[in-house]
């Protein structure tokens, strides 16, 4: 008594089609890839699904492997697999490649929401920093004369020179730049009470 066939009769029949069919589409067949893909495209679709978890993107990863199909058909060698298992080993590379590929752009996406993100927290420090050393200075400013606080909000905050502060306030070069250099000298003592100690350029 014969052996049985590990193959049902249906079943060979049907792999020898389809074998038949990727021939026929690697000599450019378009009528033989319309039969190819409506045999096998549920299964590859399906296939592609189980992997992405995603209906939209298993459909492209199905169209991108018949296109794979229909362009690299003449490749296909039955020796190494049945048809089905070259299309399934084609559709599992695309959805997995896919799936790396999404990742990737997760991950970048996040990189770059962090640098974003960094760069916001940044720029809220430098601007608080600056308003805190601003109001500083302005309550160290109550700690001068009149006159030397005239004097350095002339040369600090308008940037005049000595003679174009002397100048301003009608004053000789001397005394100009003796009431600036004294009111420096009680601005960053006051600085320093507050806890600050940067000298005022």
């Amino acid at each position: 008594m014969s052996q049985p066939s590990k193959l049902t009769p249906d079943a060979d029949t049907s792999m020898r089609t389809l074998e038949h069919l990727i021939r026929r589409v690697g000599d450019g067949e378009e009528e033989a890839f319309e039969a190819l893909y409506e045999r096998t495209s549920r299964r590859v679709y399906g296939l592609a699904l189980r992997v992405l978890q995603n209906s939209a993107m298993a459909a492209e990863v199905a169209q991108e492997v018949y296109l794979l199909v229909w362009t690299t058909a003449r490749t296909y060698d039955p020796s190494r697999g049945s048809p089905q298992s070259w299309l399934f080993t084609l559709t599992h590379r695309r959805a997995v490649d896919r799936v790396r590929s999404e990742q990737s752009s997760r991950e970048r996406s996040a990189r770059h929401a962090q640098e974003v993100s960094a760069l916001k927290v940044d720029s809220v420090d430098e601007t608080v920093h600056h308003t805190i050393m601003t109001e500083t200075l302005r309550s160290c400013l109550s700690s001068l004369t009149v006159r030397q606080a005239e004097a350095v909000t002339l040369a600090y905050y308008d940037g005049l020179t000595y003679a174009q502060v002397a100048d301003r306030l009608g004053l000789k070069l001397p005394t100009a730049k003796s009431r600036i250099h004294g009111g420096l000298a009680r601005l960053r003592a006051a600085m320093e009470q507050q806890g600050y100690n940067a000298q005022p350029r």
